[in-house]
């Protein structure tokens, strides 16, 4: 028996109305209305590490790897496992660095654009 992590290049968080329905906790959610510089909670199932030093994209998820395209430049600023119920959970807070636009290309890659020299 091994030890199950999942490495996230991203954070992944669910549609507000699936809180509104339910169906998620708040923490679950990408909160309606973000905004620059704010610092939100997130919440995620099984034990998840992220890049903690830099900014990495903020996306939308239906479930089953059907991701959105970046919604926000964000920095995870925490992350801390816990169990719940015989079940492993991942809880943290971001700050949102910058809101994208439906069609905007902020990340290539991992990195932020321009940030290469080619």
């Amino acid at each position: 028996m091994g030890i199950k992590v999942e490495f996230n290049p991203d954070l992944a968080l669910r549609n507000i109305e699936e809180f509104n329905k339910g169906n998620r906790r708040i923490e679950e959610c990408i909160p309606p209305n973000i905004e620059v510089g704010k610092i939100y909670n997130f919440l995620k199932k099984d034990q998840r590490n992220y890049w903690l030093f830099g900014e990495i994209p903020l996306i939308e998820t239906k479930g089953n790897e059907i991701l959105s395209r970046p919604r926000a430049g964000i920095i995870i600023l925490e992350a801390t496992h816990f169990i719940e119920n015989n079940e492993i959970f991942t809880k943290g807070r971001y700050k949102i660095i910058k809101i994208l636009q439906d069609k905007e290309i902020y990340f290539e890659g991992f990195d932020k654009i321009g940030t290469r020299d080619y």
